[in-house]
């Protein structure tokens, strides 16, 4: 009789919990604004190199908790939401009646900066098509993507195409793959999140302005913090299934809290006259067309939801604003985006809290 090999409790490989990380606080709440309401439209974050850009997209997907899927299918499908499904699986469903569903870990896919178009949109056998009448499809990054996270690091070095690909993939939720007359489309929803350094160039405000929005992150100044961080690190590379252990009811609290969010999101109600002071400042500041004013009401939605309100208060639209508008005050793609300065101006000005500020 032979051995069985037994696995070892965990077998996946161990990320620094997002609970523990440091500061950064205003990438932290976009990357969760944007998982508790997909449709905000991903995230962009610039900043020195060495601030944990990587490290705390990682940390996020680790932390979001499992998604039901139809089992074996390519494109992680949902197995009740036809939004979510591919055609296939929707056949599929309609008749059979039910498909096999599995629970798997939300999905974050790396991009690599030289990938081709191909293997990010996936590719069509028109050999096979024409031989055996099939739609032979090869899945790519983007139906791995789906219901998941989409990390592109150095997005600003990415070829322009690539970026709308992307862009326009994470707005309308589809992918479409044609070639030789045989189209083939399937689901493409995810949270799309780029970030750089503002060393080496700027994206074009054209494609900026399609992200949600835009965190800046810069290294931490306070020695004392440095220190913590330094001591952090070192603690979790010595043990880091113990490191976790310490963080494990913070992330299930966190956890816990944006999965009620997320149920909460459809009740979360906007005053006429908040929304009407959005567009105000948007328009103050000159913000061309409506994703500014569309993504300021998500995310603030966004951000009562996680704190358990159906209201949205007048702090809620200050703490989001910033990073919903600072990206697309740039006209000139020589200059730099503003800090948030003009934006907080506005927002005092047309709220009223000149005052206080003052």
């Amino acid at each position: 009789m032979t051995a069985t090999l037994q696995a070892p409790p965990k077998t996946h490989r161990v990320v620094f919990p997002f609970t523990a990380i440091v500061g950064q606080e205003e990438m932290k709440l976009a990357l969760l604004l944007n998982v508790i309401d997909p449709k905000i439209g991903g995230v962009m974050i610039m900043g020195d190199r060495g601030t944990g850009k990587s490290t705390t997209i990682r940390a996020l997907a680790d932390l979001l908790p499992e998604i039901e899927v139809v089992d074996n299918d390519p494109f992680n499908s949902h197995p009740s939401d036809p939004d979510l499904m591919s055609d296939n699986v929707r056949q599929a469903l309609e008749e059979q009646g039910s498909l096999p569903v599995a629970h798997k870990k939300v999905i974050m896919v790396d991009l690599p900066l030289g990938a081709t178009e191909d293997r990010v949109c996936g590719t069509i056998d028109i050999e096979k098509a024409l031989s055996e009448g099939v739609k032979a499809f090869e899945p790519g990054l983007l139906a791995k993507a789906n219901r998941g996270i989409l990390y592109v690091d150095e997005v600003n070095l990415l070829d322009d195409h690539l970026v709308d690909v992307l862009l326009d993939s994470a707005a309308s939720g589809w992918n479409t793959v044609e070639r030789e007359g045989i189209s083939i489309r399937h689901p493409a929803r995810f949270v799309l999140v780029g970030s750089g350094n503002p060393e080496e160039g700027e994206l074009r405000p054209q494609l900026l302005d399609r992200f949600g929005m835009h965190a800046e992150i810069h290294t931490v100044k306070e020695p004392n913090l440095r220190v913590q961080i330094v001591e952090q690190r070192s603690e979790f590379d010595r043990d880091p299934q113990k490191f976790c252990e310490t963080y494990q009811s913070q992330q299930e609290e966190l956890q816990n809290s944006l999965v009620k969010a997320q149920n909460l999101l459809p009740s979360v109600n906007i005053d006429y006259d908040l929304r009407v002071k959005i567009s105000e400042v948007c328009s103050e500041l000159d913000v061309d067309g409506l994703r500014g004013d569309i993504v300021t009401n998500r995310a603030s939605k966004a951000l009562a939801a996680f704190e358990g309100r159906t209201e949205v208060t007048v702090d809620d639209i200050r703490r989001t604003m910033v990073l919903c508008l600072r990206h697309r005050l740039r006209k000139d793609p020589l200059e730099t985006i503003d800090s948030g300065y003009k934006v907080e101006k506005a927002f005092n000005r047309v709220f009223g809290l000149e005052t206080e500020e003052n």
